[in-house]
């Protein structure tokens, strides 16, 4: 396959689901000097779920405890970083899929210059074999 994929720790918050709550989160991040690998937000009720997976993640719980988030615990995912081809993610959650391993969820896209890159979550119980599975580290 040629990806790399790897084990990631994320974090989430809970926020107001209306204009600019993104963006003064990130902005606060930013100014402390976090570096995250990928972020992503979505609706969640009346609010929003923000998932933040850090470069450094003791850096960012301390950061993110000076910009008064109130994160969840640690949790598990997968970021993958690869050449991008036609049926990338299908090869991955086709393994994963022979192995009766069920995606959470996932987010894909394009980074240009030919490579691609996916975030991807599974149940707590099924952290050790995706990671077997795809050979993560």
């Amino acid at each position: 396959m040629g990806d790399t994929i790897r084990k990631v720790n994320y974090f989430h918050v809970d926020a107001p689901n209306k204009a600019g709550e993104g963006a003064k989160i990130l902005s606060a991040l930013w100014e402390l000097g976090v570096n995250l690998l990928a972020f992503t937000g979505f609706p969640s009720g009346r609010k929003a779920q923000i998932d933040f997976i850090p470069e450094d993640t003791d850096s960012f719980k301390k950061a993110a405890k000076r910009a008064g988030l109130k994160l969840s615990v640690k949790k598990t995912g997968f970021l993958v970083q690869g050449s991008d081809r036609v049926g990338a993610v299908a090869e991955i959650l086709s393994e994963l899929a022979a192995a009766k391993i069920n995606v959470t969820a996932i987010d894909a896209v394009t980074a240009g210059e030919g490579r691609y890159g996916a975030i991807f979550w599974v149940k707590t119980a099924d952290v050790k074999k995706t990671a077997k599975t795809l050979g993560a580290f």
